[in-house]
């Protein structure tokens, strides 16, 4: 398979770079799925972000939490409380709809990101493996600039030799 992936700094425009490369890809014609984040914002200012497929449905995947005393088993990156239930509800029947196409015409599968958020829930990372393993995807994917502690998958994905990486500034 063909993977790309966009190395990112945080807010540099990638959902817009995504949406754009999405449009053109869909104007052409080419079979094209996936999914991209999006930020919500109330009054200017974020309160969260929301997943958004590319065939328009969408859904909550963090918000803001004005509790400090959520549940441990909430799954918190910084301020933001993380919707797993939503995020795999929408994301994991396209990831599993892609990879078991049994289509000839190669499809691309856009998936924007793989960050720390997304990276709770062990059945979406099975399912991005599945997808890179598969020989008739090809992926267009976002990944977060490394800092801090490196994040498993993003690291493999990164090293992988099949995949071109693009950091974006």
């Amino acid at each position: 398979s063909c993977v790309l992936f966009v190395s990112l700094f945080l807010g540099v425009g990638k959902t817009t770079l995504i949406q754009k490369v999405t449009q053109a890809l869909k104007s052409s014609g080419i079979p094209i799925d996936g999914f991209y984040t999006e930020e919500v914002r109330e009054g200017g200012r974020r309160t969260g972000f929301d997943v958004v497929t590319l065939s328009g449905k969408r859904g909550p995947l963090s918000r803001v939490s004005s509790d400090s005393s959520t549940s441990r088993r909430d799954y918190r990156v910084g301020q933001y409380v993380v919707d797993l239930v939503s995020f795999e509800q929408l994301v994991l029947p396209m990831l599993r709809n892609v990879n078991h196409d049994s289509d000839a015409e190669k499809k691309i599968c856009v998936i924007d990101e793989i960050g720390k958020m997304e990276l709770f829930s062990q059945p979406f990372i099975q399912a991005v493996r599945q997808t890179l393993a598969g020989s008739g995807t090809v992926v267009l994917g976002t990944i977060p600039i490394p800092k801090g502690k490196p994040l498993d998958l993003v690291e493999e994905i990164r090293s992988r030799k099949d995949i071109k990486v693009f950091n974006v500034s």
